[in-house]
């Protein structure tokens, strides 16, 4: 759409040491490009005040006092389930729509110490319950690969705004949140690379909870490097969060990797119903250029992947109906004009602050946690995840398993608007976080990377997972497949 979406940090940095760039000029254009793409619905909110603050600081660092760090200069945005001191974060819904926190998601407090300058907030499903960026009280996001006014195709979700953000050259990089396929969802079908982290890796403190031992703080960016050097300023052990790896962060190298020594897995179980031809294609394609490279390919079986949507639906629900609890009308987020019962004020409040998919997914995690249903529900359902952990195990083991599993993101590219919505908000999940989902209940680390355009014109991506803390090897991978594929910049 402009020059903003062929740069990349390095190539930023390199221009502000040549004075060809400042980070004061890169800033303003990035916030120019905000408003020119504002019909794309990204942003929640433009923060351009706090952005050229933290640029002037940059700037400084970089000719005044000749240390740079990190990331100064560096247009980041977040997404709006993120705390970020006196900036409003209201998760996309009526519930926290005034709602200004006094303090920083550790995210976002490690990227501004690595000179990040924020643009702005980021738009979502609401509390980041859905896979289309279609029910937040700002609007629906839309697909920049495809747009008019009329007819336009969905970003993804719950972090289409990220997305979106990135590939239309707002910012260098995003931060998503990732529980069930948020950030690599979106990122497959707007054709930029989205990391969802082993859990435990990256904080979560100050990510509005969706579900606790699902959610992650995901990465997005619009090549495999720029996503290695975000994760290096973001991860490692937080006193805040105490799900976080106590061991520290080794930062990870990218380097030129020989791919002799790789063991890649294609498993069987995800070559699914109502799987698109060209993403079948794509998928072979990707497969047949890695063995041409000499990594070793074997097909394997991830047997319970069939009953992971089943069992990731429940425990979603089960969480959600946990975590919404708060939200009682006296102690966060919006208050209802009621002066009767204590029980009312829950009611009306949760009425007017929720929307339709949220209370559903409330009223039905409730069911399945009743006495009379939580052995035959949840109960259960934990022994289910505990199984889809046990196939992830055993085909990433050291003898005899794969080092990485190459999968399709989605299922297809980014639907029409009008296709998506005709379906229910749980049907679409399910349809769309049907690859996704699996590693976020193994809790393992996974990255969606571009690899060409369909018949349409609209992205089309692939996913690599591996076992917990692989990062460095599935970046290095990445990097090797995207280096092989040369997928389009969006112009």
């Amino acid at each position: 759409m402009n020059k903003l979406t062929g740069y990349t940090i390095k190539m930023v940095h390199q221009a502000y040491s040549e004075k060809m760039l400042t980070p004061t000029s890169f800033i303003d254009l990035s916030l120019q490009r905000t408003k020119q793409s504002r019909d794309l619905n990204a942003f929640v909110c433009v923060t351009e005040d706090t952005a050229e603050t933290h640029s002037i600081e940059s700037e400084k660092r970089f000719y005044i006092s000749k240390q740079p760090k990190v990331l100064d200069g560096v247009p980041i945005a977040m997404k709006d389930n993120f705390c970020t001191s006196n900036i409003p974060t209201t998760c996309a819904s009526e519930m926290l729509k005034n709602f200004v926190p006094s303090y920083d998601a550790t995210v976002y407090s490690r990227l501004r110490r690595a000179g990040a300058c924020l643009i702005g907030k980021c738009n979502l499903d609401e509390f980041a319950m859905g896979s289309g960026t279609v029910d937040s009280i700002f609007g629906p996001t839309r697909n920049p690969w495809q747009y008019d006014k009329k007819k336009w195709r969905i970003s993804g979700g719950s972090s289409g705004g990220s997305a979106v953000a990135v590939a239309s050259g707002s910012c260098l990089a995003a931060i998503g949140s990732d529980t069930g396929g948020s950030t690599r969802n979106p990122a497959a079908l707007c054709g930029v690379v989205g990391l969802k982290p082993t859990y435990g890796l990256v904080s979560r403190h100050g990510l509005i909870p969706l579900v606790n031992s699902m959610d992650v703080p995901g990465i997005l960016a619009r090549n495999v490097e720029d996503v290695a050097t975000i994760l290096n300023v973001v991860a490692g052990p937080d006193i805040n969060d105490s799900t976080t790896i106590k061991k520290p962060f080794e930062p990870i190298t990218l380097k030129d990797i020989d791919l002799s020594q790789v063991r890649i897995g294609i498993p069987k179980e995800y070559h699914c119903e109502g799987m698109s031809r060209e993403v079948i294609d794509i998928w072979g394609l990707v497969a047949d250029l890695l063995e041409q490279q000499k990594a070793q390919l074997e097909v394997v079986s991830l047997p319970y992947t069939s009953a992971s949507i089943a069992v990731y639906s429940i425990l979603n629900q089960c969480e959600v109906a946990s975590n919404m609890s708060r939200y009682d009308g006296i102690e966060y987020g919006l208050r209802a004009n009621v002066n009767s019962s204590t029980e009312e004020l829950y009611a009306l409040t949760r009425h007017q602050g929720f929307n339709k998919v949220v209370r559903s997914r409330i009223l039905a995690g409730n069911y399945f946690l009743l006495t009379r249903n939580y052995v035959k529900y949840f109960i259960k359902t934990l022994k289910l995840r505990r199984l889809i952990m046990d196939d992830f195990k055993k085909v990433f083991s050291p003898d005899g398993g794969v080092d990485l599993l190459l999968t399709p993101t989605t299922l297809s590219d980014a639907p029409l608007y009008h296709e998506f919505v005709a379906k229910h908000n749980r049907d679409q999940c399910a349809f769309q976080d049907y690859c996704t989902q699996p590693a976020n209940m193994a809790g393992i680390p996974a990255i969606s990377i571009p690899i060409t355009l369909s018949k349409n014109n609209l992205p089309l991506s692939l996913q690599l997972m591996g076992p917990p803390l692989s990062e460095e090897l599935m970046l290095n991978v990445a990097k090797k497949i995207e280096s092989l594929v040369k997928f389009p910049i969006l112009k």
